[in-house]
């Protein structure tokens, strides 16, 4: 696998060896809360939309959380304004000692060699007897919806999904995936009730 590796003193780094610490951005602590707003302001607009309620959406039965934590390849999504753009995307996560889910999303800005774009949302697990229902709070006290609604057994693929069906992340521990596996994920989230014509992939290249 091409995920982040653990080093002995307990931190992580990026395939060619450099610490993932090497990779964040140099923002300003306004710049993050900036960034954590824009995606307060997407998720509550989301929210805030008219129509109908939706069913909610299925979750996977139940999650292993110590199987889920590490790093994901984002392989495909329907993307929030931020993420538009993105390339090299990777999701990470860990489990604190509290019990909440220290995450960390990076990527590329429009291109393999744009401006790298670091986030650390944290995910609250919300139902104990799945594990698949989680808050993802950017800014406090408000947590978004995420719910695991697509696990493999091997703990390879995972697909998160909102009950309003508005936006999706397809990903992997590889950065890519077999062609069939795709679109059968589509055919699921189709079936889920999404417009699959909103997904787009997102570029993985690791040299």
């Amino acid at each position: 696998t091409q995920c982040a590796a653990r080093r002995s003193d307990g931190s992580r780094q990026w395939p060619g060896g450099r610490p993932m610490s090497a990779h964040r951005s140099n923002g300003a602590p306004a710049a993050w809360l900036l960034a954590g707003v824009t995606c307060l302001t997407l998720f509550a607009l989301a929210g805030c939309a008219g129509g109908p309620p939706r069913e909610p959406i299925k979750t996977v039965e139940y999650v292993d959380l110590e199987r889920f934590m590490g790093d994901w390849y984002v392989i495909a999504n329907i993307p929030t304004f931020i993420e538009k753009g993105a390339h090299n995307a990777v999701e990470g996560y860990r489990i604190d000692e509290d019990g909440s889910i220290a995450t960390t999303f990076t990527f590329r800005k429009d291109g393999f060699d744009g401006e790298l774009k670091t986030y650390a949302p944290r995910g609250f697990v919300e139902d104990r007897q799945s594990n698949a229902v989680w808050g993802m709070q950017f800014v406090w006290p408000i947590k978004s919806d995420f719910r695991i609604i697509w696990l493999d057994e091997a703990y390879s693929q995972t697909v998160i999904g909102r009950n309003k069906r508005d936006y999706v992340w397809i990903m992997a521990r590889q950065p890519t995936i077999p062609e069939a596996d795709y679109r059968k994920i589509v055919e699921f989230l189709a079936a889920q009730g999404y417009d699959t014509t909103r997904i787009q992939k997102v570029p993985q290249r690791w040299e």
